[in-house]
């Protein structure tokens, strides 16, 4: 058992003790599942299985900013006394999340599409919001974080359909969802935190229009803050009435936006996926930086993280994954992984797999149905030595359905080489490239100046939170693409 099944089994111990404590914001008893001290713990426990999915984003003075800019509005927060921690993670998702505790996180994805600081302050109150009302641990009985062990620890279950879901859902298990109250009561937290450091909140609203175009456009999911819950254009109004009413109340005559200091941290961002972490491309995929590829088997969904990569059908009954494995040899690799997962062995064989030296295993594991009918779990796993690290690919399905996914496994497994292709091993991100306009044109005419493709045009305004058909003008700085 890992160790992130073992926090939800102890979060569901937890859950167990029902006793009602004084909420922080509202100063009503609340009904909490957990005490203060328990709900900082499980924060804590909980930061490294976020982190392995994501990875930190390698940018010291970004997430220095977003921790000084954190504690500033933290001490102005109602849990002023909590230890937080503000982290940048390295995913494109447009997204902002909360732990239990304290723990914040936005993703380089977001961090793109805000164009001032007060944007961003705005979103850092909200998240702080959730946290100072205890959404987050009210939240907890849905189980949303033991689902964090499921996607970023490689747990063996009969329930694969879960990755399948997961999959379809992008990252979006990580999230815990909030109901319609709760966002509404964090809006007003995020206006009112960013206004008492200085903020102007009206921004937040702003940002707002920006997601719900982003939505339009791509249809992809839109963080919790601005899930369908309450209507977005009632938010909008909500939000800017708040903000009008806190400059009031705070005698705020002139606040703060800061869009061109922002805009100048953010210069040289990541954006969008970062293929040295590993892509996708023509059902394979390939890792620059550690020289390897391998297929995916057609139609099989897929998702990387910094400590692995997943890959299953849609039907969700098998699943494939690639992690490094610890131990100095092929064996001593295979013994662990054995041990760690309980697995007992039915055939294993020395072999090579493309010139390099392999260990071909399959192994059982039994499993408690629900019906309490004993199940067979059966793996293949392929341990492979290349440039001084062991790689292991497990597949793993029921044993009845095993012999289905056998040739899919195989076809992965056995055609794993190294990546030898320039234009692979050379493929560099995409990033942020901020530029100060020389002359007034509209936004769509700057973009045809610099040589921005038609069909990404609107995709850029929407990050620079314009129209196409706005007049920028000499000296305004926006956001383009650059390799």
């Amino acid at each position: 058992m890992t160790k992130h099944t073992s926090i939800a089994l102890a979060t569901a111990v937890l859950l167990m003790f029902n006793s009602c404590a004084t909420n922080p914001v509202t100063g009503k008893k609340d009904l909490v599942l957990m005490s203060e001290e328990q709900e900082i713990a499980l924060g804590k426990q909980s930061d490294p299985a976020v982190l392995a999915q994501f990875g930190l984003y390698d940018n010291q003075q970004l997430q220095k900013f977003i921790q000084t800019k954190g504690e500033a509005m933290a001490a102005v927060s109602h849990r002023s006394n909590l230890n937080y921690q503000f982290r940048i993670v390295d995913s494109p998702v447009v997204n902002a999340f909360a732990l239990p505790g304290g723990y914040i996180y936005f993703t380089r994805g977001i961090l793109a599409h805000f164009n001032n600081e007060a944007q961003f302050a705005g979103v850092l109150g909200h998240e702080i919001g959730h946290v100072a009302a205890r959404h987050s641990v009210q939240q907890q009985t849905k189980a949303t974080l033991a689902q964090v062990g499921l996607i970023a620890g490689m747990i063996i279950s009969p329930e694969f359909a879960q990755f399948g879901d997961a999959a379809s859902q992008g990252l979006g298990l990580l999230f815990l969802k909030f109901g319609r109250d709760d966002e509404r009561e964090s809006d007003r937290l995020g206006v009112e935190y960013s206004s008492k450091i200085g903020y102007d909140a009206e921004e937040m609203a702003d940002f707002f229009l920006t997601l719900n175009r982003l939505q339009s456009q791509n249809g992809q999911s839109i963080p919790d803050f601005m899930s369908t819950h309450p209507n977005p254009a009632d938010r909008y109004e909500t939000v800017n009435q708040l903000a009008f009413d806190w400059k009031k109340k705070l005698n705020l005559t002139v606040a703060d936006i800061n869009r061109n200091s922002y805009l100048k941290l953010i210069d040289g961002l990541v954006y969008g996926e970062d293929p040295r972490q590993g892509f996708v491309e023509n059902n394979s995929f390939y890792h620059p930086e550690l020289k390897f590829k391998f297929p995916i088997p057609a139609n099989w969904q897929h998702q990387n993280s910094p400590i692995q990569f997943q890959m299953a059908p849609k039907d969700g009954k098998a699943i494939m994954n690639l992690t490094l494995a610890p131990g100095e040899t092929l064996e001593a690799a295979a013994q662990q992984t054995l041990k760690q997962y309980s697995l007992q062995v039915v055939d294993s064989k020395s072999t090579t797999v493309n010139g390099l030296p392999a260990l071909a295993v399959i192994a059982d594991q039994q499993q408690q149905a629900q019906q309490q009918q004993t199940q067979v779990i059966r793996t293949l796993t392929y341990f492979i030595k290349y440039g001084g690290n062991i790689y292991s690919i497990m597949g793993i399905s029921t044993a009845n359905d095993f012999n289905n996914y056998l040739q899919s496994f195989t076809n992965t497994m056995e055609n794993f080489s190294v990546l030898t292709e320039p234009d692979k091993l050379n493929r560099q991100p995409e990033r942020i490239k901020v530029e100060t306009v020389s002359q007034a044109a509209t936004l769509s005419q700057i973009f045809q100046r610099n040589n921005i493709k038609e069909d990404r045009m609107q995709e850029l305004a929407i990050l620079n939170g314009m129209e196409l058909s706005d007049r920028v003008e000499k000296g305004t700085m926006i956001k383009l693409f650059s390799k």
